[in-house]
């Protein structure tokens, strides 16, 4: 066996566990309005606490708005050992996800545009602040950078908010490493989130930056949104080894290959939600973890 993975993560001041939670999944399909099940939505929070979920990442965009007022109608007052992490930046047109005559078809980054003005930034935050029934948020992700604003502006607001004591910590979500440098020059960036799971290795060059500068690195989409059951042979492979889940395969992966990473899987349903949390306790072989970084791309 390889050695265990480290247990916890400093991050907005805490140190907090390394297996997290995304809130994304408190929203209706395509991350639009209301849940199907509310009541099982806040449930679900709360037994993520219950399991020791000490790092929670949500959006303004969520819903709009909903997973944030899901959050603190079932956390508020939250926990002083549990970072509350939310993003702004990204605005919605729509659902993701809409129904076609040849079925359901994912819009992507078409039903998310960035806006990055200052002043844009400074109201998400506050209307932020006053949905999570915050009076400093724990981490502010730029949810993306915006091509029509310079960086420089963006980060520069989040900066601003910061030494007005309304924003602890600054992070990133699906930057560049030229990106990250170039924040890097106006505020202290403490994280980074980037798509990355054992199938998907695309953002292993922020990886590399966040191991040697002792970033936070939070890989979204960790079981690759639910694509991983139809995935390389390895996972099947190791997965059968341990009586699991591909799922909490992929997960355990992530907890062992660094320790920078705080994955944050996702989901709406409690039983889901005690199955990837189990994946904290799964230790893969030296073996094992080769043929699984072997079989991504």
């Amino acid at each position: 066996m390889v050695n265990p993975h480290p247990q916890a993560i400093g991050i907005a001041g805490k140190k907090v566990s390394r297996l997290g939670f995304g809130s994304m999944r408190f929203t209706g399909l395509g991350i639009w309005g209301e849940p199907q099940d509310r009541d099982e939505c806040i449930a679900v929070a709360r037994r993520a606490i219950d399991l020791g979920v000490q790092f929670i990442d949500t959006a303004d965009s969520y819903g709009p708005h909903v997973a944030e007022e899901i959050l603190r109608e079932a956390l508020h007052p939250y926990p002083d050992d549990v970072v509350i992490a939310t993003k702004a930046g990204l605005t919605r047109n729509g659902p993701d996800v809409i129904d076609t005559d040849a079925g359901p078809k994912r819009l992507g980054p078409a039903a998310w545009p960035p806006v990055g003005r200052p002043e844009y930034l400074r109201q998400q935050v506050l209307m932020s602040m006053r949905r999570l029934g915050v009076d400093q948020i724990d981490l502010l992700q730029l949810h993306r950078v915006d091509p029509k604003a310079p960086l420089a502006d963006q980060i520069g607001e989040l900066k601003s908010l910061q030494d007005e004591g309304k924003i602890h910590e600054i992070g990133m979500s699906q930057c560049t490493v030229e990106q990250l440098n170039e924040a890097r020059e106006i505020a202290d960036i403490v994280s980074v989130q980037s798509r990355f799971n054992v199938m998907d290795r695309g953002a292993q060059d922020m990886l590399k930056v966040c191991e040697r500068d002792s970033l936070t690195f939070i890989p979204w989409a960790p079981v690759a949104q639910g694509g991983l059951d139809s995935a390389h042979r390895a996972l099947a492979d190791v997965a059968r080894a341990h009586q699991c889940t591909v799922g909490q395969v992929a997960i355990a992966w992530l907890l062992h290959v660094s320790p920078a990473m705080l994955p944050i899987p996702g989901t709406s349903r409690r039983a889901h939600l005690e199955e990837n949390m189990a994946a904290a306790d799964l230790q893969l072989t030296q073996e094992e973890l080769h043929t699984l970084s072997a079989a991504g791309s």
